[in-house]
């Protein structure tokens, strides 16, 4: 996600250099000694001259990440939510397909979307597809047609080497229905959720005027994990 550094970093007092990386649930610094800080466990944490310092128990970490020490300490004391992380805005049209979260569609009405109960509704700005085993990922064809051209379907699946739905599987359906994959997220503990959109070159696109300045569009090729 974009959070990795090659630095030095002083431990209880002590110096190691490494690599340093913010994970989803941790704070990491492998290379002459080893550390994994849960986030949890952090008890404060701040930026000063390029230094991310952190405090967790009765100890104490001092990475030297540079510039970005600001944006890592930020992310620290205030991780996205698992809405922010899906893309999910007021006003979005989203549909909710075999997703066994009983807390999610509360998340959903606290950002002020609109759930779509209809097998026909279209032109959806989020489909949230939860999958448990390889037969549903057929489903995902028709699902691409009901999404807007700018829209997505987050296939939500087991996390794990033993998951009867593999990230290759998944990939290979999102292909068959002319989908690109395009980020993929920690939806909670066991499941992951894998973004996948429709190919710009592909998207309908609008009707203007020959007097209308041309819009610049993104690739939607590059994939981002968080």
């Amino acid at each position: 996600m974009g959070y990795d550094s090659t630095c030095s970093a002083t431990i209880d007092g002590e110096r190691f250099h490494g690599t340093a990386r913010l994970e989803h649930k941790d704070l990491v610094f492998r290379g002459t000694s080893r550390l994994a800080i849960p986030l949890t466990q952090i008890d404060d944490v701040e930026a000063s001259g390029g230094r991310l310092i952190v405090t967790f128990g009765a100890r104490r970490a001092v990475f030297d990440i540079g510039p970005d020490a600001e944006k890592w300490a930020n992310r620290i004391a205030h991780p996205p939510s698992r809405a922010d992380k899906l893309g999910i805005k007021p006003g979005l049209r989203v549909a909710m397909i075999d997703i066994d979260d009983r807390g999610f569609a509360g998340e959903l009405r606290s950002r002020q979307v609109t759930i779509e109960t209809s097998g026909r509704a279209s032109s959806l700005d989020l489909v949230f597809f939860g999958v448990r085993r390889p037969d549903d990922l057929e489903r995902l064809r028709a699902l691409a047609s009901r999404i807007a051209p700018d829209g997505a379907i987050w296939i939500v699946r087991a996390k794990g080497k033993a998951a009867p739905v593999t990230e290759a599987a998944s990939m290979a359906a999102g292909k068959r229905a002319g989908l690109v994959d395009v980020k993929v997220a920690s939806f909670s503990d066991t499941h992951s959720a894998e973004k996948y959109v429709i190919p710009v070159a592909k998207r309908a696109r609008p009707v203007r005027s020959s007097s209308a300045a041309p819009r610049t569009r993104g690739s939607a090729s590059s994939r981002g994990r968080t």
